[in-house]
């Protein structure tokens, strides 16, 4: 079975030459977008994925424009709008050592430095300067830990195990 990763999704058409405005959910970008790259739309009343190149690629304020090969009318990407555009499993780049795919990171079981169970990484946010990830403990509130060299001293995907050292107030 083939496992698809959410890239962005079209939120409406941009004039009248085909392109369309994507709010951007993926990391990559400038690898996602690449001219002559494919992209494979899902729609809610569709069964299978439609593949799309890319012919097109900008920004425009907080969007991505593309525009895809053989679609050269507005008319022809209405029915795209609220579609979903995804990437294969085997089109994912391999990652620098220390960088993690959100996939990998989410369900992962998050311990102290001293043995202690915090929780599991249920949500991975991208608030600013860098990531923090939303542990849900077994009791209590979600706890909230910054993706930073100071408090996460280990990640071991394979194992789906983080190590932490909890700075003061963090778990409080």
């Amino acid at each position: 079975m083939e496992k698809w990763f959410n890239v962005g999704k079209i939120v409406n058409t941009h004039g009248i030459k085909g392109e369309v405005r994507v709010i951007s959910r993926t990391d990559f970008a400038e690898d996602r977008y690449r001219i002559g790259n494919t992209l494979y739309l899902f729609r809610e009343n569709e069964k299978e994925p439609l593949a799309l190149k890319i012919k097109t690629h900008r920004t425009h304020k907080n969007f991505n424009l593309l525009s895809f090969e053989g679609l050269d009318n507005v008319n022809q990407v209405e029915a795209f709008r609220d579609g979903i555009l995804k990437v294969s499993s085997d089109q994912l780049s391999k990652l620098d050592e220390g960088e993690f795919y959100f996939h990998e990171i989410i369900g992962c079981i998050v311990y102290t430095d001293t043995g202690d169970e915090i929780g599991k990484i249920t949500e991975v946010l991208t608030p600013g300067a860098n990531d923090v990830w939303v542990v849900k403990p077994a009791k209590g509130k979600d706890v909230l830990i910054p993706y930073i060299d100071q408090i996460v001293k280990e990640v071991n995907i394979e194992a789906k195990k983080v190590i932490i050292t909890p700075m003061e107030g963090l778990l409080d």
